[in-house]
């Protein structure tokens, strides 16, 4: 059995996934926090072999069942009741706050003197004099400075949940160089998805003169509400494009993407990298579609510009829905990460790169971190990327200098092998799929063992002996109740005679 995500925006046929976007107005509810994440994704479960399959709504966010629980059938009919009980929950799991409640608090907050400002560490929230009652069993911290408010990432605890969030904050250094890059290339608007410390840092350069680059954060944590007006963050769920802020907040989006003056506007995003490719493409196109709909003429066929922040082996994926992008070998690190960091070497070092539909030729990358500008890619390399002169090209992804096979007719990492039993280059430790012992279970070649019909045969007839076995468990259960049901008639009329002879 495999999962299937089902997509409307292209026909895509995958051996493991295939989606389809279409899920609006099923509402799905996370449990470990107080919001709902707007609509469902429709995914589709099928068998080996089979195209058709049994399809179901289920979160668009989180991928364990333990974080959001939501289920539901696609042909399933909901009762009343039920939905009901949805509605319900989803309206006592809403935040405490509105964002406009949230501004008028942030504004009251910053009248108050240092002394009397608290921030409650575990409710992650700013609070009131007034409110320092209810939180007085909670760890806060006092005297929250200005400079700490225009730094709500570094206040907030990250929220690393793999599965949901994947909260992982860009270090100084990337933040840092990715401003510069942005400024340097002429660009006045960022629309930042999912970057608030890119965010915050460009909200804290806008009070200084010759700084005049403005960004609209959109992300998932609603707690930056607190921090930032509706017209510097909107609530955001990008794998199912969802403003949870309504029409309001989709027209501030809307706005922020019009030209004005003739600024530039560029979208910048990170996504949580176990995050589906096919969600999240489908979710940038339609902002994308926003961003022309607001273009003047002769614009219908521009895509608007775009840094897609990911590991670079989800490139061919990223690749098939935007043919235009081209990856860059800028490593982009991470503070709260432990393996995503600049600087160290081999598999250890940063996977993270940016994708963009920039000519690549603009992208300058810092030579003091090592990189180097190669003439006939005619882009910024890193220092181990050495030019394959059959290749035509500056073949390594990953920072190492990779090796060229004349068999595989391609450049491969220098740790692999060329496999006369595979037909082609891997690590020299491994099993062959295309051995001569062939599958695991039946033996025979052309197929793995997980692929093997002998297993599925085998499983279809365990499944039907379990079946079996548990009718057979079902019928003497029904026996053993009506065996005692009969034993205590029995014994029950015995007592009443007994009581009447006693009589």
């Amino acid at each position: 059995m495999s999962l299937q995500y089902v997509s409307n925006f292209n026909n895509l046929k995958c051996v493991n996934l295939k989606c389809q976007t279409r899920a609006a107005g099923v509402p799905c509810v996370i449990l470990s926090s107080r919001l709902s994440l707007g609509p469902a994704l429709l995914f589709v479960k099928t068998s080996q072999g089979t195209e058709e399959g049994r399809r179901f709504y289920a979160c668009s966010a989180c991928r364990d069942r333990k974080d959001c629980n939501f289920f539901q059938w696609e042909d399933e009919k909901v009762s009343e009741m039920r939905l009901a009980a949805r509605e319900e929950y989803n309206r006592s799991h809403q935040p405490f706050f509105t964002h406009r409640q949230n501004v008028d608090r942030y504004k009251n907050f910053v009248l108050l003197p240092l002394s009397k400002r608290r921030f409650c560490q575990e409710r992650q929230q700013l609070l009131m004099p007034a409110e320092w009652e209810k939180h007085s069993d909670h760890q806060f911290l006092c005297d929250i400075t200005t400079a700490q408010l225009k730094s709500p990432s570094q206040l907030l605890y990250p929220l690393e949940n793999k599965k949901t969030n994947a909260q992982y904050l860009f270090a100084d250094r990337s933040c840092q160089f990715l401003l510069n890059l942005l400024t340097g290339l002429g660009f006045r608007r960022v629309l930042s998805v999912g970057t608030p410390r890119l965010h915050e840092m460009i909200q804290s350069k806008a009070s200084q003169e010759e700084f005049n680059v403005r960004s609209l954060l959109l992300d998932i944590d609603f707690r930056y509400s607190q921090f930032y007006t509706e017209d510097e963050f909107c609530h955001y769920n990008m794998f199912n494009h969802h403003f949870f802020g309504g029409e309001a907040a989709h027209e501030t989006c809307r706005k922020f993407l019009c030209e004005e003056n003739g600024e530039r506007i560029i979208m910048v995003t990170d996504p949580p990298f176990g995050g589906l490719v096919e969600a999240l493409a489908s979710s940038f196109k339609k902002l994308m579609a926003m961003w022309r709909e607001t273009e003047k003429e002769g614009h219908d066929n521009r895509e608007m510009p775009m840094f897609w922040i990911f590991p670079y082996f989800f490139e061919s994926r990223i690749l098939d829905f935007f043919p235009s992008f081209s990856m860059m070998d800028y490593q982009v690190d991470y503070d709260n990460h432990a393996l995503y960091k600049h600087g160290k070497t081999g598999r250890k070092q940063s996977p993270v790169r940016i994708f963009t539909n920039l000519t690549p030729s603009m992208i300058v990358l810092p030579e003091e971190e090592g990189y180097r500008f190669c003439t006939v890619c005619q882009r910024y390399v890193s220092s181990g990327n050495q030019h394959c002169e059959i290749c035509n090209s500056c073949t390594s992804k990953d920072g190492r200098q990779w090796k060229h096979c004349v068999l595989c007719n391609k450049c491969v990492k220098p740790s692999w092998f060329h496999c006369d039993n595979c037909k082609c280059c891997t690590l020299q430790k491994h099993s062959c799929e295309k051995s001569d012992s062939g599958c695991f279970v039946c033996g025979k070649a052309g197929h793995k063992r997980s692929a093997c019909p002998s297993l599925s045969h085998g499983r279809a007839a365990c499944q039907s002996d379990k079946k079996k076995g548990q009718k057979t468990r079902k019928r003497i259960k029904m026996l053993i109740c009506k065996r005692l049901a009969m034993k205590h008639a029995i014994f029950s009329k015995r007592k009443v005679k007994n009581k009447k002879k006693k009589t």
